[in-house]
């Protein structure tokens, strides 16, 4: 596919196609010029996943990626009418003199995806993603796309990057699919029910026990404060390394947990364990009236650690969503012995390095090996072990 012209405009570079449904290509650099089209595909439940949200890339960005050196790559494809197909919200860091164009959120975000016109998403083919891909390589800025944790599907249909070249991630994350309407048991079995309702009775003895979504400002930062209190000592006793104390990473947090949606909610919700005395357990995840997908957790330090709070917890969150009509909820990357406990299926998840430019070659075939490394070892045990040996003998 071949652009018929390249032209510079406020806000960003432009390219046009002659054939196609994309007749038009945006490059902006800078949030607010790209919000409104961004909250108009977001906000009219088009085709996107809630952690591509405005609110939530904005306050990543505002705390986390201008740490990073982070530049806001944001690509807005366009009709002949100029009305937006997609918005792919990238930024661009620099990396061994690579310039790397990436989904902002890190590994905050357990997936990523561009916000898509719905319709054109259904019949994208790989003749739209050239046209795509070509005019963000006439823009020059990035020598390599390195798009990561990309669902397959959402929402009944295929992601349309999908059609370009590209690899399983190197982790996998686990799914509970939920039909609406299914007995409880559908869900979390009767057997395990009787366990957690058995620990639970332990729990319920203390005064003000409760489970609840935090809806105030002050119970939010009340339950934040406690988080970033304890989830370090429990990283620590685990020899992990605390991904929270990154430069930014708790303004983020705070910032996005308080950010309030146009329809309700919040960017990101909490959900509380806790009595009188102390807050027990939380989850804190992403809602979009079909999928929960769990961000961040941990559990009191204290004695009440040993009745299992994070698993009735977690419990109570998956019935909550179910009675909202939710089709799926997922417990983030990575197989934890506990999230299986919940989720049986995976959420099949792919990686594209898509290179721009001759430097962006090399670039991309050592992303693309890296990551088929890092799978290899996470999904062959005796590997998987030998790295966390070395992790742990290594001085922190």
């Amino acid at each position: 596919m071949t652009m018929a012209a390249v032209m510079e405009s406020r806000p960003g570079k432009q390219a046009w196609s002659e054939t196609g449904r994309i007749a038009r290509v945006d490059i902006i650099d800078d949030l607010r010029k790209a919000e409104p089209v961004w909250r108009q595909l977001e906000q009219s439940g088009e085709f996107c996943t809630p952690y591509q949200r405005f609110d939530l890339m904005a306050a990543w960005q505002r705390h986390v990626g201008e740490c990073e050196g982070m530049t806001p790559f944001i690509v807005i494809a366009r009709d002949r009418d100029g009305a937006p197909l997609l918005l792919l919200p990238l930024g661009v860091t620099r990396a061994s003199g690579v310039r790397v164009a990436s989904f902002p959120g890190g590994k905050h975000a357990t997936f990523n995806m561009a916000l898509w016109d719905r319709e054109f998403a259904a019949r994208a083919t790989g003749a739209d993603l050239e046209t795509l891909i070509t005019a963000i390589r006439a823009n020059a800025q990035a020598d390599v796309l390195a798009l990561t944790r990309q669902p397959q599907r959402w929402l009944g249909l295929q992601n349309p990057f999908a059609l370009l070249p590209h690899q399983a991630s190197a982790n996998d994350c686990p799914l509970l699919i939920m039909t609406p309407g299914a007995p409880p048991q559908s869900r979390v079995s009767n057997s395990f029910r009787r366990r957690l309702k058995g620990k639970e009775r332990k729990l319920q003895t203390l005064p003000g026990y409760r489970s609840h979504l935090a809806a105030e400002d002050g119970d939010i930062t009340r339950l934040l404060d406690w988080f970033f209190t304890v989830k370090p000592q429990r990283m620590a006793a685990q020899q992990l390394p605390n991904v929270f104390a990154d430069p930014g990473v708790e303004d983020f947090v705070r910032d996005a947990c308080m950010s309030k949606l146009a329809g309700g909610g919040r960017a990101i919700d909490i959900h509380a364990l806790e009595c009188d005395d102390e807050v027990i357990a939380i989850f804190a995840g992403v809602a979009d009236g079909h999928r929960f997908s769990m961000m961040f957790n941990t559990y009191t330090l204290s004695g009440n650690a040993k009745y299992s709070p994070g698993l009735i917890l977690m419990r109570d969150i998956i019935d909550h969503y179910a009675a909202r009509g939710f089709t799926s909820l997922d417990l983030g990357i990575g197989s934890d012995d506990y999230k299986r406990l919940f989720c049986k299926d995976d959420e099949p998840i792919f990686d594209s390095f898509v290179p721009l430019t001759l430097r962006g070659r090399a670039a991309a075939a050592g992303l693309s090996a890296l990551t088929r490394a890092k799978r290899l070892v996470k999904h062959t045990p005796a590997l998987m072990q030998m790295a966390q040996r070395l992790r742990g003998a290594l001085p922190r």
